[in-house]
């Protein structure tokens, strides 16, 4: 297990990004078609293909999950995800006609600094496609990909991965990029929000402050009261290597999205285009009612730490007024022992 979202057998991941525009994409590649939904809860989202997701519509598996940066102009990077799939041979099969699905879903980081001035068409489709090449078992976390531009209201956002084995046998990771108009600290930090769930040291072992104040509690967002439904969005899939129907994994994906609120606060605000995709590689069977609400549970606890650890593993951008990363102030490794040390 290497705490990622690649635990998943069958799964692969790559990331494509440019440090001059400050965005960039990731591509989830399934080896083999997966049940797929989608769980929407914030207030300002960009999806691609999010309707053939809908319980209703007729496909259940897809070949795929885009995540970009980029805003409405970032759905883009899915069909070079797709234009990948297509030279590979990959989709569904109409009479000879091989169409690759792949839905997606992208966050606001037009505003962070990096030159978006790209003409007449923006890079997206190309970052889609170079994300899909680059797809392997290994992948990094933090300012990377569709994480690269991602920001929070007090630090620098970024891309996480989790993943956690049930008791079963069972397998369920999480890739999230984190771009809330919220906090993923307690405060101004250094605690995570989702440290109840953390697991060996992985986002800085800071466990919760001793005591909440109501300087904690108090409501940290993005550009304050006039923050734009356009700006912010935490986006991301959970996987699993259970057998699911595409009903239960949309049961999945609204269970696991709690992660959202266990690692960020405020979550879900009409400022947000928060959205969760749920996918299953359908290996191993699972108790529909018990062994369901079991692996949903497990599922909302690796988000919030998937969460937590792409704050925590970003780094800041390099340009005038960036927010900093979280480890520019507390990591005292990285500030030659002189990091800010918080009781608790």
């Amino acid at each position: 297990m290497k705490n990622l979202l690649t635990d998943i057998a069958g799964v692969r991941v790559g990331h494509a990004d440019d440090a001059k525009l400050a965005s960039g994409a990731t591509a989830i590649i399934f080896d083999q078609p997966a049940v797929a939904a989608i769980d929407i809860r914030g207030g300002g989202p960009g999806t691609r293909e999010d309707a053939l997701l809908d319980l209703a519509s007729t496909q259940e598996r897809v070949d795929a999950i885009a995540l970009s940066g980029g805003s409405a102009f970032g759905i883009e990077a899915g069909g070079g995800v797709q234009a990948w799939l297509a030279e590979q041979g990959r989709g569904l099969n109409i009479r000879g006609a091989v169409i690759p699905l792949v839905p997606g879903a992208i966050m606001f980081d037009l505003l962070n600094g990096g030159g978006k001035a790209w003409g007449r068409f923006a890079p997206y489709r190309d970052l889609g496609y170079a994300a899909a090449l680059a797809a392997s078992h290994d992948f990094a976390l933090g300012s990377v990909g569709a994480g690269l531009g991602a920001t929070t209201a007090t630090f620098k956002g970024g891309l996480g991965s989790a993943s956690a084995v049930l008791a079963n046998g069972i397998k369920v990771a999480a890739i999230i990029v984190v771009n809330a108009v919220g906090s993923a600290t307690v405060g101004d930090g250094p605690w995570f929000w989702a440290a109840p769930f953390e697991e060996n040291g992985e986002f800085g072992a800071r466990g919760l402050p001793p005591a909440f104040t109501p300087d904690m509690l108090a409501m940290r967002i993005k550009g304050g009261p006039a923050a734009t439904a356009g700006e912010n969005t935490t986006i991301g899939l959970v996987v699993t290597d259970a057998t699911l129907t595409k009903a239960q994994a949309k049961r999945l994906a609204m269970i696991a999205h709690t992660g959202f609120a266990r690692a960020i606060y405020p979550v879900h605000a009409p400022t947000d285009g928060d959205v969760l995709f749920a996918a299953a590689t359908c290996a191993k069977p699972i108790e529909p009612l018990v062994g369901l609400t079991e692996l949903g549970t497990v599922a909302a606890n690796v988000v919030a730490r998937a969460i937590a650890r792409g704050v925590y593993s970003a780094t800041a951008l390099p340009f005038p007024g960036a927010l900093p990363a979280w480890k520019d102030r507390f990591d005292q490794k990285r500030n030659g022992g002189h990091g800010v040390t918080l009781t608790g």
